[in-house]
């Protein structure tokens, strides 16, 4: 028996034409008499059938699947993103199909590619890189496939984007921790080549600058995304003995990384020194001490982003949108006192 069950083997069960079992499938009661329908359907469930829906989709110019491409799985925040954005694409009628692109920007790309050969109406991605794959965002926009970029987004104006304001809230973050007396903050940054990255850093250098602190290059350690990544940048730095009062991460991962060789070298938190993060998931509330953070509204992300892919689907002149949320910061015992 084949691996697929077609309406050919449907047709020489019961030896009968293709194009009966075709028109008694699809539903087709004025030219298939109500007894053949019966038992074509029946021999169909017996012999385990399933309606080809890549052929359908080929009909239709339209699969009524989803893509979701994202860059990593290790936080919380993607998968909760997901399924915030399924329950909403599924009332929509929409099936969702999941890529991670493990940090690599060339996986990526196979990603993507591979959402098209599965005929997707349309893309959401949080991206790898902001420069790497442009042309191939290009080239899937230009072939009418709707892109939306969310979280990790781009500079240019071609797709619409749901992203945090990450300048601002960077800032604030900081300006949180000089106000409460730190003079001296490391900062884990994010890789330059993601837009987030270098929005957070340029947050961090505004508030030093609007409290008059200098700006210290041995304070800011290289890009970690990991906590691996974030164990690794301050075992190195502490091997340095730089004083320092406080340490403000790019993201909870590299920064609990960050945390635990900070104890393990037997620095108290927030006695010796305050931490906090962008990014901040439910991973901030189960570690000790808890962990201040700069939570994004991932639900109202989705919510948009949804409603952008939507907009373009029904219309390819709609115009494109570039939505900025404001985040939260959620105060913890790590910058307490």
């Amino acid at each position: 028996m084949s691996k697929y069950i077609t309406i050919k083997d449907i047709a020489n069960e019961l030896g009968i034409s293709k194009s009966t079992v075709s028109r008694a499938l699809s539903g087709d009661a004025s030219n298939v008499k109500a007894e053949t329908m019966k038992l074509i359907a029946e021999t169909a469930r017996r012999m385990g059938y399933q309606r080809n829906e890549l052929a359908v989709s080929l009909r239709k110019q339209s699969s009524h699947n989803i893509a979701i491409i994202i860059p990593e799985i290790v936080t919380t925040f993607y998968m909760t993103f997901i399924g915030h954005a399924q329950t909403i694409l599924r009332k929509h009628g929409y099936n969702v199909l999941i890529a991670t692109s493990n940090e690599n920007a060339e996986q990526e790309r196979l990603n993507i590619e591979m959402m098209e050969k599965c005929m997707v109406d349309g893309i959401l991605i949080s991206v790898c890189d902001k420069e790497k794959n442009i042309d191939v965002y290009r080239r899937v926009i230009g072939r009418g496939i709707p892109m939306v970029f969310f979280d990790r987004t781009l500079e240019w104006g071609d797709a619409s984007q749901v992203r945090l304001d990450d300048n601002i809230m960077s800032f604030f973050m900081v300006e949180q921790l000089i106000r409460s007396g730190c003079k001296r903050i490391v900062h884990i940054a994010g890789p330059a080549h993601i837009r987030n990255g270098y929005e957070r850093l340029r947050g961090y250098r505004d508030a030093l600058e609007k409290f008059h602190i200098a700006y210290d290059k041995t304070l800011v350690l290289p890009p970690a995304l990991s906590a691996d990544e974030g164990s690794d940048v301050m075992s190195a730095f502490l091997d340095r003995n730089i004083p320092f009062d406080a340490v403000f991460g790019f993201t909870e991962t590299a920064l609990i990384g960050a945390k635990n060789i900070m104890q393990k070298r037997g620095l108290r938190i927030p006695a010796d020194a305050r931490i906090c993060c962008m990014s901040g998931t439910a991973l901030c509330t189960l570690v000790y001490p808890t962990i201040t953070a700069v939570e994004q509204p991932v639900e109202q992300m989705s919510v948009e982003v949804c409603r952008l892919l939507m907009a373009h689907i029904t219309d390819s002149h709609k115009l494109v949108e570039d939505v900025v949320l404001r985040g939260e910061i959620v105060t913890r015992e790590s910058t307490a006192g």
